[in-house]
């Protein structure tokens, strides 16, 4: 009778086959299971970045936007700029004791640079003031420099050509003589 157990417990060759089939089966639909998954996730992962990608470029996009509405009358200040140094020229004349005529006449000069300043200042076009102040680089182009008695190092002498901001952002640089 014992050897009758042993015989039944004892697998066929068919049956050992079917066995290693089975788990080959089973092996491979986890695998694929598994190989599902990770793809899941990785399709997850890509979409997740192309959203975030989307959103900096929107962000990147409006702060641009922001930025050219803030400073979209750059060009036509850079190119007043020049007249406006003309008109202070011009006017600078009239502290020479000319005779009543020309003074007149750059009576009238005085009205429009007063005006056109008016519109610039109305647009945020400020002149940078640095006379007798600290040389700074953001703000000065240094040209030339001079040895003065009392005064300190790096300190701005005498403005040459005014530089202006428009807003916050430097639009020309003043043109000045520091001290040595």
């Amino acid at each position: 009778m014992e050897e009758n157990k042993e015989e039944v417990l004892e697998e066929t060759p068919l049956e050992q086959e079917d066995k290693k089939c089975e788990k080959k089966h089973k092996k491979k639909k986890d695998c694929k299971c598994e190989e599902n998954v990770q793809k899941i996730k990785d399709l997850e992962e890509a979409l997740l970045r192309k959203d975030a990608d989307m959103i900096n470029y929107r962000k990147r996009k409006d702060d641009e936007v922001v930025r050219m509405l803030k400073y979209s009358n750059e060009d036509i200040a850079k190119d007043l700029l020049p007249i406006v140094d003309n008109f202070e020229r011009a006017i600078s004349l009239d502290d020479d004791n000319l005779d009543d005529e020309l003074s007149k006449f750059l009576e009238g000069f005085k009205m429009i640079y007063c005006h056109l300043t008016d519109v610039l200042n109305k647009f945020e076009v400020k002149a940078i003031d640095g006379n007798k102040k600290p040389f700074n680089p953001n703000f000065h182009q240094a040209v030339l420099t001079e040895k003065v008695e009392g005064m300190e190092p790096g300190m701005v002498i005498e403005i040459l050509q005014k530089g202006y901001l428009l807003k916050d952002k430097v639009i020309r640089v003043a043109m000045v003589k520091v001290s040595e």
